[in-house]
């Protein structure tokens, strides 16, 4: 089928036209340079024959949504929206280039690399989810490089908040990168397909291919429905990816939602175990963790919700223990004060007064002795956390396995989790241990196969005592 050629620019106050940049099932894409301040935006035009009330419902809400989270650096930032004179809604942007969405096919991309994308991109993601936002369309072409190298989420066109999700149909969506309970209609889109979508799109930048792309047979759509439905990934097919990666990818993949990753945070920290495996700095993750920077305007009015994943806002109780300390003045008061008051007191009493000098030197002294006390203290401390050790950290206990036809998952109670303690999770088929916080683990087998984990809890970088060894045979 013939593309279509891009519709005419329409004439936008303060920009001057420039030329097409690219063309859309809904909207073009024009290069403008905006006047004041003068610089080279991207705009995307709504094509005039497809505008309607839902159309135009659709291209708000992205505006909306990309201005609520453009604010995060791998986040495309918008600029402003309107409506041109000829009634065509658009967006004007930063302008960025989108060669990795062709590179990825015709060049092998480096490990390092892609990691580095995979996990500024996955810290979007999982700010959008915080924020309660769904992308719904998570694929190679919808992450863009900026001018500095920096890689951007963009296209939050079909994205809906996390409780829409379940009333909205599959529209639009990407058939290499959508999950299969998405392509069967079980969903129109859940933080688990988000995952699934994600990390095939990490395996494409790896493999240079969708993960269910065969070369040289047919890759129709229906060929790709059908192997996404019943089959797993094959290997990304390069010696340099680690088999830790690629076996993080095949679970983010897993046709069960439940035998995935908990969360793309969770995804995001085995892709940086993977960099420390490599011998590589690990990329910072990006996610804002304060409730306020993921409100709404309308938000701001109701401080009282709690979306789904932020934390909720400090009480006063709270925001007092977060006061800074007393400077010395403060908590002692001023030795000037403190001396004209014991003066008068002692004319009152008949006691000889101390002269200013020495009460300054005993004030002092209190001082270097309240020091020393602290020293000691903060010695004393240390010496009974490091005689402690390990013991101050839970142990896993009565591990239970449900089996079924293809899997085996794993769970356990909490046994008192702190923030930043991980559960360390060891398999007996010799793979390198995983590390999550959720108290469940699932394992793809085969039938008769016995599958035996056992459970550590690492707190600080200090592993504690390891759970009994659970074993379950597949029948």
């Amino acid at each position: 089928m013939a593309r279509r050629l891009p519709s005419a620019p329409p004439a936008l106050p303060g920009f001057s036209h420039v030329h097409v940049l690219g063309s859309g099932g809904f909207a073009d894409v024009f290069l403008y340079e905006q006047n004041m301040p003068r610089r080279q935006v991207a705009v995307k035009v709504m094509l005039s024959e497809v505008v309607n009330d839902q159309v135009r419902l659709m291209f708000q809400a992205e505006a909306n949504l990309m201005a609520q989270l453009s604010s995060h650096p791998s986040i495309l930032t918008v600029y402003q929206a309107s409506v041109s004179s000829d009634g065509r809604p658009y967006l004007v942007m930063e302008l960025c280039s989108s060669t990795l969405s062709q590179r990825y096919r015709v060049e092998r991309l480096p490990v390092p690399e892609v990691l580095r994308i995979a996990i500024k991109i996955g810290s979007a993601i999982e700010t959008a989810h915080r924020a309660g936002v769904l992308h719904r369309d998570i694929k190679p072409s919808n992450i863009l490089t900026t001018a500095y190298g920096h890689p951007v989420l963009s296209d939050f066109g079909i994205a809906a908040t996390l409780s829409e999700s379940e009333n909205l149909e599959a529209v639009g969506m990407s058939i290499p990168w959508s999950a299969p309970e998405v392509l069967m209609d079980e969903t129109a889109g859940t933080i688990e397909s988000e995952l699934w979508s994600y990390a095939a799109t990490v395996y494409s930048l790896l493999a240079g291919r969708s993960p269910f792309e065969v070369p040289g047979e047919s890759n129709k759509s229906t060929d790709l429905i059908s192997r996404i439905n019943r089959a797993k990934p094959r290997t990304t097919g390069r010696s340099d990816v680690p088999e830790s990666l690629e076996r993080a990818l095949n679970r983010a993949m897993s046709r069960k939602a439940e035998a995935r990753q908990g969360s793309v945070l969770e995804l995001v920290h085995e892709l940086q175990a993977v960099e420390s495996e490599l011998g590589l700095s690990q990329t910072a993750i990006e996610v804002a963790m304060d409730d306020w920077a993921l409100a709404t305007v309308a938000e701001l009015e109701d401080r009282t919700r709690v979306r789904p994943g932020q934390a909720s806002p400090m009480t006063s109780s709270q925001r007092r223990k977060r006061r800074r300390p007393a400077n010395i003045e403060e908590s002692f008061g001023s030795f000037e004060s403190e001396a004209a008051e014991g003066k008068m007191s002692r004319r009152k009493t008949g006691i000889s007064p101390i002269p200013k000098t020495r009460g300054m030197q005993t004030v002092a002294w209190i001082g270097v002795a309240l020091a020393a006390f602290v020293v000691v203290l903060g010695a004393t401390a240390t010496f009974i956390q490091l005689q402690s050790g390990s013991n101050d950290i839970p142990v896993v206990s009565d591990i239970s396995a449900s089996v079924s036809a293809d899997v085996v998952e794993f769970s356990w109670l909490d046994p008192g989790l702190e923030a930043g303690d991980f559960y360390q999770i060891k398999t007996t088929d010799g793979q390198p241990s995983v590390q999550q916080r959720e108290p469940n683990f699932v394992v793809d087998a085969e039938s008769g196969e016995n599958v035996c984990i056992s459970v550590t809890v690492t707190r600080e970088g200090k592993s504690g005592p390891a759970s009994a060894q659970k074993c379950a045979v597949l029948p």
